[in-house]
């Protein structure tokens, strides 16, 4: 019987650069690995690995996932200053999986997992358990193809770690993931110490399956590795609105992957009025990214023309002009907690839809840890004044160190309004040895189909750029999908004032010491009978002086001394 044929491999590579209004600039890396193999086969064990690597792979094989997402941020984006990114993702680490519905323990095979990618990222994630762990009914549909009965949220699990640190710890193994690591191609420019001194800065892995070809008839693993940065004009040390691959790398760029079919550089030149860009790039392109169309100035790096005479480039952004404001993102959210004391107050979580006139709903999911009890009864929904019913609620209650509120509600935003919804809850007293954290309130999620009025591309996803086939769409619809993060919330609970137990405990220390130090005196002392022995000198000393004293005493009163 013939083998079949081996599995193949492709690898994609790309950098977009934004130029944004405040006059930072927003670097993008995208790394795409397509691999045409099968790891839902029953039994099908996966022991050739080529550019797809070989930790991941074995992971996703052992715990059957058929979707897997992972994030790590520093920072918080700034949607009203800088657009919204090409893929969000909320401060800390985030983390949601869809496991393939042949799994008969997803609670255990959550729990191996994260200790797996734990190792492999270099992270905490094996702080993720049942109590930061939710399973959304409607939130974080599959973003690849659907296969079976991967629909059922059952199979679906979310957690994120807000108080995640990242660094450049996170970063080395991610890199080890691409087939050229940092030695050549786009990811010679990812410098640890350029990277993590910026605005915002963010990496992700995500696993899918993605259709083959248009009738999606087979389906290949989709591994789409992401690193977004702003580098900031004040912090980076610019004294003017220039900006250069060196200036924001270190580095410039000398050649392409040998083992990526396409390396490209894209440059947002839709406001070139404003700027000027050198080299000027052989390449035009035009792609519709969030709702909008964009011009992108093209380097090719498989070409040889690209570096010149210098076999190097470095792209150059001089500003010319300053003047212009960024048109106001149409959905935008932000979240904040009201209230005073340390004994109850109010989670507050505004959405602004700044279209002009049409409407569209969102899907709001709000967790909430288990040491803030919330009052669902005190849950309002309002806009302008106006109070709003939500078409679906689900709402799942905490259970005391076991498990955190879950609160997703679909929700109808009116043209051109702000949109509130607000709970109450109370702060919990815990125990003595649970006050060494910080309390945070993970990131609310906000998602929704924001209107569009301009039409997709018609061309396949394979030939367009991967920053803007990162989430699937139809031909047909006039919307596209967005998903927004509100900022996390820091929260004080009742604290305990351990200065009085102190000032007992020390108190009664002593008084036990005193006690303990007198008994032990008593019991350990030995006692002589010295009988009619010769005094000794002391006692002699002291004979002497009494005589004395009874002497004078005698003489004063008119009575003979003894």
């Amino acid at each position: 019987m013939p083998s079949p044929p081996p599995a193949k491999d492709e690898f994609q590579e790309e950098l977009v650069i934004r130029p944004l209004h405040s006059g930072d600039i927003y670097a993008s890396f995208q790394f795409r690995t397509l691999w045409d193999t099968d790891f839902t086969g029953g039994g099908n064990k996966v022991s050739h690995y080529h550019l797809f690597p070989k930790s991941l792979g074995q992971v996703i094989s052992k715990f059957s996932v058929r979707e897997l997402h992972i994030s790590f941020t520093q920072g918080y984006w700034r949607t009203m200053q800088w657009g919204h990114p090409f893929l969000p993702s909320p401060p800390g680490a985030e983390l949601w999986v869809w496991f393939q519905d042949t799994v008969s323990d997803v609670d255990g095979a959550w729990k191996e997992l994260t200790n797996a990618l734990s190792g492999i990222f270099c992270a905490s994630l094996s702080l993720i358990d049942s109590t930061n762990t939710i399973q959304p009914s409607a939130s974080f549909k599959p973003l690849g193809v659907v296969v079976g009965n991967v629909t059922d949220h059952s199979f679906l699990r979310y957690a994120t770690l807000p108080r995640e640190t990242v660094c450049s710890e996170n970063l080395t193994p991610w890199k080890k993931l691409l087939p050229c690591g940092s030695n050549a191609g786009l990811a010679g420019l990812l410098k640890a110490e350029k990277l993590f001194h910026s605005s915002f800065y963010s990496q992700a892995v995500h696993v899918r399956p993605v259709c083959q070809d248009r009738p999606c008839k087979t389906a290949s693993w989709e591994l789409r590795q992401t690193l977004d940065v702003v580098f900031d004009l004040h912090t980076s040390g610019q004294g003017e609105r220039e900006w250069s691959l060196v200036k924001m790398f270190s580095r410039n760029l000398t050649d392409a992957c040998p083992l990526a079919s396409s390396s490209k550089v894209y440059v947002d030149i839709t406001d070139h009025q404003r700027f000027e860009l050198t080299p000027a790039a052989p390449l035009l392109s035009q792609a519709v990214v969030l709702g909008d169309r964009r011009t992108y100035s093209v380097y090719d790096l498989t070409q040889a023309s690209t570096f010149g005479s210098l076999r190097s480039l470095d792209a150059l952004l001089r500003w010319k002009s300053t003047g212009g404001d960024m048109p106001r993102p149409f959905l935008h959210g932000e979240r904040y907690v009201a209230g005073y004391g340390l004994q109850a107050g109010e989670i507050h979580t505004r959405m602004y839809n700044h279209h002009p006139d049409r409407a569209f709903p969102v899907l709001l999911l709000e967790t909430v840890p288990w040491y803030l009890r919330l009052y669902i009864h005190t849950l309002s929904v309002t806009s302008e004044g106006n109070v709003v019913k939500p078409s679906y609620i689900h709402y799942q209650p905490s259970k005391d160190r076991l498990r955190p509120h879950l609160l997703e509600m679909l929700i109808q935003l009116p043209p051109n309004s702000v949109t509130e919804v607000t709970v109450g809850f109370e702060r919990s007293l815990l125990k003595r040895t649970e006050y060494d954290q910080v309390f945070c309130v993970g990131s609310s999620v906000i998602s929704a189909l924001v209107p569009s009025d301009v039409a997709m591309d018609a061309n396949g996803t394979q030939d367009r750029p991967l920053f803007s086939s990162v989430f699937p769409r139809k031909e047909e619809e006039s919307s596209y999908f967005m998903r927004v993060y509100t900022e996390p919330l820091s929260v004080s609970l009742p604290y305990p004032d351990l200065t009085m137990p102190f000032n007992v405990i020390c108190f009664t220390c002593i008084v036990l010491a005193l006690g303990y130090l007198s008994l032990y005196d008593l019991l350990t002392r030995t006692f002589h009978d010295v009988g009619e022995s010769s005094p000794g000198l002391a006692k002699q000393i002291y004979n002497l002086i009494h005589m004395v004293v009874n002497f004078i005493h005698g003489t004063r009163r008119g009575v003979p001394p003894t």
